[in-house]
């Protein structure tokens, strides 16, 4: 890259402009492919920054902050190691942004992400990249269940939260018959236990992954017909007329109900 472009790239995105930042992101892509690794580091050092934007205050500036991240995204596998090491750093933001961006990498980072999952020593940094994992659109995302799966047994609420959204996600690429055996019953009990959970917000997110596993084929007939029934409990339609009092819990199970008949 000519140090001209640098210099432009590096001032527009130093800015504060959404149309200043956003030529300066169009400007990194168009260079991408001819981009070397340590030239790319340093454009990923000031993209990042982007990351740690409050779109609260700046609402203005969340078309900059997607760009940015679709545009890490497609980076490559070298830019792996640098985002992991910002999800370490604290901010909430940065750390959603991050794990978009490794999410939309796609199939490079699911042995990378795992191996750093299996590495973390925190369930914080476990959770992003569970939400990271999430986002991959590709049937190896399979590789991830059994971690997911464990994960949502946690006795850490968020971990457990985390967890339980990644599975539905994660049926969404997988392809009917690749979740299979044991492990595809041990992803429906454990849903099914979650969908009891004393938190609102969860048992809603097992009712939603549930509803993905029967709109994708992960379900038998009989599964689905049980799914079907359960879900009608929760909407007070079978014959006790106890409806779940969580507005979200019911709202979910009336649209899973849509694929579970």
């Amino acid at each position: 890259m000519q140090q001209e472009v640098f210099q432009t790239i590096s001032t527009l995105l130093a800015g504060t402009d959404p149309g200043e930042l956003s030529a300066g992101l169009a400007l990194v892509k168009s260079q991408l492919p001819a981009l070397g690794e340590d030239e790319g580091r340093s454009l990923l050092e000031m993209i990042s920054a982007l990351f740690y934007i409050d779109p609260l205050d700046l609402p203005g500036h969340v078309p900059v902050i997607e760009e940015a991240i679709a545009l890490v995204g497609s980076m490559g596998a070298w830019a792996i190691p640098p985002l992991l090491q910002g999800l370490g750093e604290g901010d909430v933001k940065a750390q959603m942004a991050i794990a978009q961006a490794l999410g939309h990498m796609g199939v490079p980072a699911i042995e990378v992400l795992l191996y750093e999952y299996n590495a973390c020593p925190e369930p914080a940094c476990q959770n992003f990249i569970l939400y990271a994992l999430g986002k991959v659109k590709s049937p190896e995302i399979v590789k991830a269940v059994p971690a997911a799966l464990e994960a949502a047994a946690s006795i850490d609420q968020e971990m457990r939260d985390t967890a339980t959204r990644a599975l539905g996600k994660f049926a969404e690429s997988i392809a009917p018959g690749d979740l299979a055996g044991d492990m595809r019953l041990a992803v429906l009990e454990r849903l099914r236990k979650n969908m009891a959970d004393t938190n609102p917000a969860l048992r809603a997110k097992a009712v939603r992954s549930l509803g993905k596993l029967a709109k994708y084929g992960h379900m038998t007939g009989r599964e689905r017909w049980e799914l079907a029934a359960a879900l009608r409990r929760i909407l007070g339609q079978d014959e006790n007329y106890e409806w779940d009092r969580a507005y979200v819990v019911r709202k979910e199970a009336k649209e899973a109900l849509e694929y579970a008949q």
